[in-house]
């Protein structure tokens, strides 16, 4: 295993930590720093597997697999929490799920990645920019609904996050759908 595989699962294993934490109404604050982390060390795990490549380590789907797994579960985790706690209506993670599990079987049975997407909805969709800025809503997205549920925040706000979350989530899922079914 490489060492991006190893922050991986601990960034994972955090994401447990944090729903525990939610759930068992620790400090709001604590909790928010304790999910950076976790999402930091998402970055943290990329630059690291890049460097392998750099340095001659050759990138294994085991590898990238962990990493998207490692994805799904953070997204799944706070989707199902914030449900449970009736923050988020139940058809938000119907959408995550079938967006999810649709764009996931078909660029993997066509032996697709973000980085060799061919179309140009599929480059822009893919970029690092795009890539970037999913990430950053999503993160944004979920300390602001922990943020509702400890703190008293508006919920307003977090509809509206969590709208253009889903948005954003669909339309580049679409650009995976289009690049596998093209």
């Amino acid at each position: 295993m490489r060492n991006a595989d190893y922050v991986t699962i601990f960034r994972t294993a955090i994401i447990f930590v944090v729903i525990y934490l939610i759930l068992a109404k620790w400090n709001a604050a604590g909790i928010i720093l304790i999910t950076l982390l976790a999402f930091a060390l998402d970055y943290f795990d990329g630059l690291l597997a890049r460097r392998d490549m750099k340095r001659g380590m050759k990138a294994t789907h085991y590898g990238a697999a962990l990493d998207i797994a490692g994805d799904r579960i953070t997204e799944y985790a706070f989707w199902i929490t914030f449900t449970y706690l009736n923050i988020i209506p139940l058809f938000v993670i119907f959408i995550i799920l079938v967006r999810n599990s649709l764009s996931d079987a078909l660029t993997l049975s066509k032996g697709k990645t973000f980085s060799n997407m061919k179309s140009g909805f599929g480059k822009i969709a893919y970029s690092h920019f795009s890539r970037g800025l999913y990430g950053t809503i999503k993160m944004l997205t979920f300390l602001y609904l922990i943020a509702v549920y400890l703190a008293g925040y508006s919920i307003t706000v977090g509809y509206a996050l969590v709208a253009v979350l889903v948005v954003y989530s669909v339309l580049r899922g679409s650009a995976e759908i289009y690049e596998s079914i093209r």
